[in-house]
């Protein structure tokens, strides 16, 4: 939709220099009957020039590119008011053209939300020491491996990272898939995780803002990022985002699992079951591993889903991993899905591709 939107601010645009042209006798203008001051002339170039400006910067992919579009739209029906037997069609492409401009203010205004919180977090300095062996020795052997495998050991310490995904979500099977990207920030230390996702829905955008932050959590998803199609918080939600913080420490960070939060609680075979705690809330899973010491699936009870009438329960959660590659000095698999498993059966519900993988982040990205 970007490119018929550039294309009606452009031919808008143009159309403003009619009244130019009209007040300074530069052509015969036929279509303007009435007297246009050198003043009204002047400022009818500009909004033209102002239209044209936001069709650039919005094909450059600048997030501020609303606001060019709004004083320009604004500027536009200003002038129409005073021209308004000659110029009243323009109206209609004028209010198209605010509207979009509204949503693309009410995305920004969104996202920049989640920036905020992603600067205030990277406010503090990352340390340099590195992960060696004798780090890992409390640690179980098949975690031992897996940390050994991903090429942990003496590379930095990880305190954050930072994560590209694209995928596709749904509520249930008999939901549409949405295609989503998105990017999340991850800080260990401060036990915090923002996630902001683009989607689309019937053809319509949609944002989403996961935000925890040492225990406390909240979801809000818009549509057009103006209206809240779903928000969630409370108890529920904070146990919920403390077993998806530890699962992105499992398969995104495994260099994090010398974490003094984590308590290894039994070893079998390949398995390892793991508890975590931050913030008085303590989750429990099983990681599952491979022969070669990856980590191939992450197994929790302690994950709430909506059930009927949306009321929540816990369930089985997992998310099995696939396809390692190396990011960053650091081998992760790069493909999971999420699965929630009903008594009736089991729901995949989303699938992420990792596209980028960055360790510790001095600055916004």
């Amino acid at each position: 939709m970007k490119i018929p939107f550039v294309f009606l601010i452009i031919i808008h645009g143009l159309i403003h220099f009619m009244g130019f042209g009209k007040a300074f006798n530069l052509a015969p203008v036929s279509q303007l009957t009435l007297d246009v001051s050198k003043v009204n002339g002047l400022l009818w170039l500009t909004t033209g020039l102002l239209f044209l400006l936001s069709a650039i910067v919005l094909l450059m992919g600048r997030e501020w590119w609303w606001v060019t579009c709004l004083g320009a739209g604004l500027l536009s029906q200003f002038l129409i008011f005073g021209a308004w037997r000659d110029a009243k069609a323009g109206t209609v492409m004028n209010v198209v053209i605010l509207l979009v401009a509204v949503i693309g203010y009410s995305s920004w205004h969104f996202e920049h939300r989640y920036k905020q919180k992603v600067a205030a977090n990277l406010s503090g300095l990352i340390g340099d020491s590195l992960l060696v062996e004798t780090d890992l020795a409390t640690l179980p052997l098949p975690v031992q491996k897996y940390l050994r495998y991903t090429g942990c050991v003496n590379s930095p310490k990880v305190k954050n990272f930072r994560v590209e995904f694209k995928g596709q979500i749904r509520k249930n099977e008999q939901s549409d898939w949405m295609p989503f990207t998105s990017v999340q920030y991850n800080f260990i230390d401060q036990s915090a995780r923002l996630f902001f996702m683009k989607a689309v829905m019937k053809h319509l955008p949609v944002a989403g803002f996961h935000c925890f932050r040492n225990g406390v959590a909240f979801m809000d998803i818009r549509l057009l990022s103006l209206f809240k199609v779903q928000y969630q918080d409370g108890r529920e939600m904070n146990e919920a985002e403390t077993v998806t913080f530890f699962n992105d420490m499992c398969c995104m960070a495994p260099a994090s699992l010398i974490d003094h939060r984590i308590k290894w609680l039994e070893t079998d075979g390949n398995k390892v079951r793991a508890s975590f705690t931050n913030n008085n809330i303590t989750i429990v899973a099983w990681l599952y591993f491979n022969e070669i010491g990856e980590l191939i699936n992450f197994v929790s009870g302690n994950r709430w889903a909506a059930g009927d009438n949306n009321v929540m329960r816990q369930l089985p959660w997992s998310t099995p991993i696939k396809n390692y590659r190396a990011f960053n000095g650091h081998k992760v698999g790069s493909y999971a899905d999420a699965v929630y498993s009903y008594p009736e059966g089991d729901l995949c519900y989303g699938n992420f591709t990792t596209m980028d993988l960055t360790y510790n982040c001095k600055s916004l990205n």
